[in-house]
């Protein structure tokens, strides 16, 4: 629960910390602007609420691994509620409203996260889990979007390392193989997720894991 804390707080932190002008740049996630991912932020920060107030009375039936849904087709943008997010952003109109939104539900999120007993059951997405595992699930999802939003700002400070080692580490259980040592732990979420492929001597380095790339996760 620590290390969700700190890769929340980072990730807002970076987005808190832009000037204006970059929320009209390309982000990672295709088809959107830095502007609709942080759009995408402020609907995750619901969902934390949500799921933190929605107590479920039966066993959990996923972990922080299993709690992913894993496909082989990145997003292009396309889909309706990725649509939806866009327009939703630009209704903001100017970057400061965006920016506070995402800082009053956000450290809302984060407050919640730190009170959450890590042992109760929450119900999200037909899904039952511990709090502490939904949390931990949510690593990966900040240090994702923390690579999408510095993808065209190399300026921009990255997410925290602790984040990104466990990243590493859930991407290579849902994988079931590890990826190879030469390979930063960047560098595995980002071709492990297919936000960027493979060099060819990476697909080499990568072995069988290369065929089974990406693992898209929803």
């Amino acid at each position: 629960m620590d290390l969700f804390s700190r890769s929340w707080t980072a990730l807002r932190t970076a987005v808190a910390e832009l000037p204006d002008e970059d929320f009209a740049k390309p982000s990672g996630c295709s088809g959107w602007l830095v502007r609709d991912l942080a759009c995408h932020l402020v609907i995750d920060a619901q969902d934390v609420l949500i799921t933190l107030v929605t107590p479920a009375d039966t066993e959990p039936t996923r972990d922080a691994v299993t709690y992913w849904e894993v496909t082989g087709t990145p997003p292009t943008g396309d889909d309706p509620l990725d649509a939806l997010t866009v327009r939703l952003a630009a209704a903001y109109g100017e970057p400061w409203m965006l920016k506070f939104h995402l800082d009053d539900v956000g450290s809302a999120a984060g407050r919640a996260a730190v009170l959450a007993d890590p042992g109760a059951w929450v119900g999200t997405k037909d899904i039952v889990l511990t709090a502490g595992d939904y949390l931990s699930a949510y690593v990966i999802e900040w240090t994702l979007h923390h690579l999408d939003l510095i993808a065209y700002l190399p300026e921009v400070a990255g997410p925290p390392a602790e984040g990104l080692a466990r990243s590493r580490e859930m991407l290579e259980k849902i994988a079931g193989a590890a990826f190879p040592e030469s390979f930063s732990d960047k560098d595995a979420l980002l071709v492990g997720t297919g936000r960027r492929a493979p060099t060819e001597a990476e697909r080499a380095e990568l072995g069988d894991l290369a065929a089974k790339l990406p693992f898209v996760l929803g």
